[in-house]
């Protein structure tokens, strides 16, 4: 992959994967912040990246494990990120349906946030998705199955008017 390919790459595809990471992890500052280092580490590596099938599906998992690792890291050192040089900053929410969609993810166990995000957002087929996260289609079609009937329930139990429409597909 050139320069002029790799920047057509990044531009074709920066916002679709932060917003899918946003929605596994939900943190945008911290999405926007693993998707830039996993393209950062892609950009490293630009000519191993035109043999790879997927290179967006290569720099989304790339950012999820970094977000991952990130938090892994908070957790167990008990400190402090390393944002200590500015002020978190706040985006506003786009719509009261978006937010009550990615807090009810928030809600739901990893895996089968992961299989959502992965089947709904970023529309990948249950078998790329299986491939993705490296288990059975059959494992990912019970995550699933498991996390929409969860995340139904979440979403009926927000204030009338927040939940999705006809539900999640």
């Amino acid at each position: 992959m050139d320069e002029d390919e790799f920047d057509v790459f990044y531009n074709a595809s920066y916002r679709r994967v932060c917003a899918q990471v946003y929605a596994m992890i939900g943190d945008s500052d911290e999405a926007a912040e693993c998707v830039q280092e996993a393209f950062a580490r892609a950009w490293a590596h630009r000519r191993k990246m035109s043999s790879v099938d997927y290179p967006e599906a290569w720099v989304r998992t790339t950012a999820y494990r970094l977000a991952v690792g990130r938090w892994r890291r908070k957790k167990y050192a008990g400190r402090v990120t390393d944002r200590a040089v500015g002020v978190r900053t706040e985006m506003p929410a786009v719509d009261e349906t978006h937010v009550a969609l990615v807090d009810a993810l928030k809600k739901l166990p990893e895996v089968q946030r992961q299989a959502i995000v992965l089947h709904h957002i970023a529309d990948l087929p249950v078998h790329q998705v299986a491939a993705e996260v490296g288990v059975p289609t059959g494992t990912i079609k019970a995550r699933l199955s498991r996390g929409r009937t969860a995340l139904a329930a979440l979403l009926a139990d927000e204030a009338p008017g927040t939940a999705l429409e006809g539900g999640v597909r």
